[in-house]
């Protein structure tokens, strides 16, 4: 298994892979969390096609037993649990032994414009 990543190298790798600095890194990351947490609070679900699907799962409320009396049966109560189903694209790049799915082209500004890409020869 490969090295754990935190929220702060997450964070580092973002902003050097998009050329922006720490802090709009930062920004825009805090902009998902609020975000996620507003949508999953309204019973929504955040969709990132081809990553995975973040969304809220009502567990019931059941009898349990007590770790510390375990002849002791417990209620335990309903609860709201987060929940992520992973896409397509993130199970095939874990399937190939920690292949990564291709990084999407650049757009070339002639391309952008409507115009052709030179042959490559």
């Amino acid at each position: 298994m490969g090295k754990s990543m935190s929220k702060s190298d997450l964070l580092d790798k973002i902003a050097e892979k998009s050329h922006v600095s720490k802090k709009q890194a930062e920004d825009v990351m805090q902009a998902f969390e609020d975000l996620t947490y507003e949508t999953l609070r309204s019973g929504g679900e955040v969709t990132l096609t081809g990553f995975g699907t973040f969304m809220a799962k009502e567990r019931h409320a059941r009898m349990g037993v007590n770790p510390q009396k375990p002849n002791e049966r417990i209620q335990i109560p309903k609860v709201v649990v987060p929940k992520f189903k992973a896409g397509k694209a993130l199970k095939d790049a874990l399937k190939g032994g920690g292949t990564q799915p291709a990084p999407a082209m650049p757009v070339s500004e002639n391309q952008s414009q409507g115009g052709e890409e030179p042959a490559a020869e």
